[in-house]
């Protein structure tokens, strides 16, 4: 008797990268998004599909994606939508005009997970994430609460300082109030700092939005610029003499911090520019720190990212005093810059992770996470029905 024998096909993950978005970090997206995706598709493990949102938050899908947002196009004769439906888990192809169901193949299959390479508003601050919780779909990276509040730099100062970390000095006021009544505003922050500070819209990333000010005329020219991108504004304590330290954390419920990483920026401070334009910002990693302030700066980094009820991952940035070490816990980014020459992945291939590893990790995270939530109850039965 002939036995035939059939080797098992493993299904490929499909996993959805998502990229652009409406934010002023949208074209730092779509670079890390393209180095993503590269990668991945190097692994035969996974299916990848491409998924831009335009300027002005269209969706599009499929290997067209990628060149139309880097072209800025922003007239498609169709777009994609994903049902907020916890049984579809797929993306829908609709006409433009319509939003009725394309003709001929109208949806992609079943997507497995989704990986959010999206930077600032929209993207990093739990809209995407609450969309995913509703189509019940695993994503990489932190959740909702986490997401939020990781975006919001004066939210996770309150927090911080709640549970006791190093932060730098700092006053936050609305928009409004700098709008209304500036002579109150500049009073404000001159009793409570000393120049150089810092003047941040709350909810940014990339350094958009952010100066560096001497004095009270660079103070309000950094206030305007600031106002201009939320309606919170952020006012930090400068300090003089110091390393730009940055660490890695990668995990759910027990996560690892990676080796820490000195920048040293092209610039006075590490703007926009000497992140990503000028191409003279060099790192250091890892950083030349005694052990015991590295030990200190990694413990730190793994308490903020509890704190703030993180997951998958997060680049921790800190300030350290030169010369007495003191640490001064700076921000959270919970969807840092991916390419392969970012911080995040650089920081923990130095600590013995590859960058192919790496997103294996991130994806096997999310699954894991979502398999977590999955298992828990979404209904109560009460003794009677009495809503009926």
């Amino acid at each position: 008797m002939k036995h035939c024998f059939m080797s098992k096909i493993k299904k490929k993950i499909k996993v959805g990268v998502i990229f652009g978005g409406q934010s002023g970090e949208h074209e730092v997206s779509i670079v890390s998004a393209q180095s993503v995706m590269s990668a991945l598709a190097k692994n035969r493990r996974y299916e990848v599909i491409p998924i831009g949102i335009t300027k002005d938050g269209r969706w599009i899908a499929g290997r067209q994606a990628l060149s139309l947002l880097k072209a800025g196009a922003n007239k498609l004769p169709f777009k994609f939508i994903l049902p907020p439906d916890p049984t579809e888990k797929r993306l829908v192809r609709v006409e433009e005009k319509s939003l009725k169901p394309a003709r001929g193949k109208i949806q992609f299959q079943e997507l497995d997970v989704i990986f959010p390479v999206l930077h600032g508003t929209l993207g990093e601050d739990g809209a995407i994430q609450g969309m995913l919780e509703l189509a019940n779909i695993p994503y990489v990276g932190s959740g909702v609460l986490g997401s939020a509040v990781g975006m919001d730099k004066i939210i996770q100062k309150q927090l911080f300082k709640q549970a006791g970390l190093p932060i730098v000095d700092y006053v936050w006021f609305l928009t409004k109030l700098w709008q209304k009544n500036q002579p109150v505003v500049i009073k404000q922050i001159e009793t409570a700092l000393t120049y150089p500070v810092f003047t941040k819209p709350a909810n940014s990333g990339s350094s958009v939005g952010i100066g560096k000010c001497h004095n009270r005329r660079e103070l309000i020219l950094g206030l305007k610029d600031a106002s201009l991108y939320d309606r919170k504004i952020l006012v930090e304590q400068g300090i003089d003499s110091i390393q730009e330290i940055e660490v890695a954390v990668l995990g759910n419920d027990l996560p690892q911090a990676s080796v820490p990483g000195e920048i040293i920026a092209s610039n006075e401070f590490y703007d926009y520019d000497a992140k990503y334009v000028d191409g003279k910002s060099r790192a250091i990693i890892p950083a030349k720190l005694p052990v015991q302030a590295s030990q200190a700066i990694r413990q730190t980094a793994l308490a903020a990212f509890k704190t703030l009820d993180l997951a998958g991952l997060a680049r921790v940035d800190f300030f350290v005093k030169k010369g007495s070490f003191k640490i001064y816990l700076n921000e959270v980014n919970t969807i840092p810059g991916f390419t392969t020459i970012s911080m995040y992945p650089k920081l923990w291939q130095a600590s013995g992770l590859s960058y192919a590893k790496l997103l294996d990790r991130l994806i096997q995270l999310a699954l894991t996470r979502q398999k977590e939530k999955n298992k828990l109850s979404t209904s109560y039965q009460p003794k009677a029905d009495w809503y009926r």
